[in-house]
């Protein structure tokens, strides 16, 4: 009797920790499972220069940015909304035109192009949906309407939308040029 009155305490004490190592786990798998890290969501959310880089169907863009030297700007704390052309939509320019912008002497002309496709502050699908324009870093505008349920901008079509911690990513499916001066 005094063998399993010392037991006992031990026992209980085996399945306390197996229980509580036991939720862990399962408290990491429920986490895990919901696409989330375990740490604090906006710390480990990516910010709109790691989203692009991310992505394979981004891969002229984020060599553009490159060749711009723009990486920073992408990267910064925000907010931030960009119109991120696909490679498709680099496809669609004229030949020869994206391997000459890239050069070094088109540099400052590149950059130009790439800053007309970011806007200061954070425009969600919902917020652009009900404005007529969006001021650019460029100091330009870009036109948005809704024309059979799809969002234009600049008659760029956008195909999907990316939170960022730094922002918001807008995929869009033409390459946004700015207005001549």
């Amino acid at each position: 009797m005094k063998r399993i009155l010392i037991l006992i305490p031990i026992i209980i004490g085996l399945v306390i920790n197996s229980c509580s190592s036991n939720d862990t786990k399962a408290s990491d798998a429920t986490t895990y499972s919901k696409g989330q890290s375990l740490v604090n969501d906006e710390v480990s959310q990516q910010n709109i220069l790691q989203i692009a880089i991310g992505s394979s169907d981004h891969s002229t863009l984020v060599t553009a940015v490159q060749a711009a030297d723009l990486e920073d700007v992408l990267a910064n704390a925000g907010p931030l909304t960009v119109f991120a052309p696909n490679n498709a939509a680099f496809e669609k320019l004229p030949e020869g035109v994206v391997a000459d912008l890239l050069k070094p002497e088109n540099k400052a002309k590149l950059a130009h192009i790439i800053t007309y496709h970011a806007a200061p502050g954070k425009y969600t699908g919902n917020m652009i949906k009900g404005v007529m324009g969006i001021g650019q870093a460029t100091g330009d505008k870009v036109n948005v309407e809704i024309v059979d349920g799809e969002t234009l901008v600049n008659g760029a079509k956008i195909l999907g939308t990316v939170e960022a911690s730094n922002g918001v990513v807008h995929v869009i499916d033409s390459v946004l040029l700015p207005p001549e001066k």
